[in-house]
């Protein structure tokens, strides 16, 4: 029988992807909702526990009442300051472990990695979850990047792999070549609406996003959705390219049907692609 999964669930619509498969697929699971993150339309009436970020023995406990065997974390949590995380005692001890203010994203994310095998948890990618969500090589749908498209993707292909090697983000917005902001603690989405009113005239630019060199792939990959698409149209934008084998494409179905009308691209490239 397959095992039963925990979802951990921060924000936006993802986590109701996987809840939806789970479903699909008649697999048993729980969600660990983060209260301030996780959207209470989208959990709807799945089997779940909320807890606050800073509550992790209480997350524990719930996960393994529940009889949680693999983990899946999936949605964006802004990374709070210890003030606002009241942190438990289970908290408090890892913090004291890991040393929060030295740790990066991706350094952070390997320590609750670490912790949750420890608490005997697998922890597992969102792409054991969700088979079709890996980006494939080549364009989503009719729209296709033309030649100053494709130099804006190879620029900001070469942005982004150095902002992930500094563990700063995983995505950047180029037009005609200009990096008009690059993604930090402020996520993807924010990025994009800082980037609106930036933009020059002339032919809009483009969103990447690469996977952070070395990156552990069960933890925060690159991802997608149509929300993204339509964040990405509103700031100006004229498509979307991610790193194929590298990121995710939640909903393909529906990402594609929203590119075609918002007249956007998606394209799946090569992390070489910028060399």
């Amino acid at each position: 029988m397959t095992s039963k999964l925990g979802i951990v669930a921060g924000g936006g619509e993802f986590p109701g992807l996987v809840i939806a498969a789970c479903c699909a697929q008649g697999r048993p699971f729980h969600v660990l909702a983060l209260s301030g993150h996780a959207d209470p339309a989208v959990i709807g009436d799945a089997p779940a526990d909320w807890i606050r970020l800073g509550e992790a023995g209480t997350g524990f406990q719930r996960l393994k009442q529940a009889g949680v065997a693999e983990v899946v974390m999936i949605g964006p949590v802004r990374r709070p300051t210890l003030r606002e995380l009241a942190p438990d005692f289970r908290t408090t001890r890892f913090f004291a472990k890991v040393g929060l203010k030295a740790l990066g994203d991706d350094g952070l994310l390997r320590a609750v990695a670490r912790e949750i095998e420890e608490e005997g948890f697998r922890l597992v990618g969102i792409d054991d979850v969700l088979a079709d969500c890996l980006a494939v090589a080549g364009p989503y749908g009719t729209v296709a990047p033309d030649d100053q498209a494709q130099a804006d993707i190879q620029r900001g292909v070469q942005v982004a792999k150095g902002i992930g090697a500094l563990d700063v983000g995983q995505a950047v917005v180029v037009q005609q070549g200009i990096v008009l902001g690059v993604e930090a603690i402020e996520g993807t989405d924010q990025l994009l609406r800082r980037c609106g009113p930036l933009r020059r005239e002339g032919p809009g630019g483009v969103l990447v996003k690469m996977k952070k060199p070395g990156q552990d792939r069960r933890l925060d990959l690159p991802t997608i959705g149509a929300a993204t698409l339509r964040e990405a149209a509103a700031a100006g934008l004229r498509g979307i390219a991610v790193e194929a084998g590298g990121a995710l494409v939640l909903g393909r179905e529906a990402v594609t049907t929203e590119a075609d009308r918002l007249g956007l691209f998606i394209i799946g490239v090569a992390a070489e692609a910028g060399g």
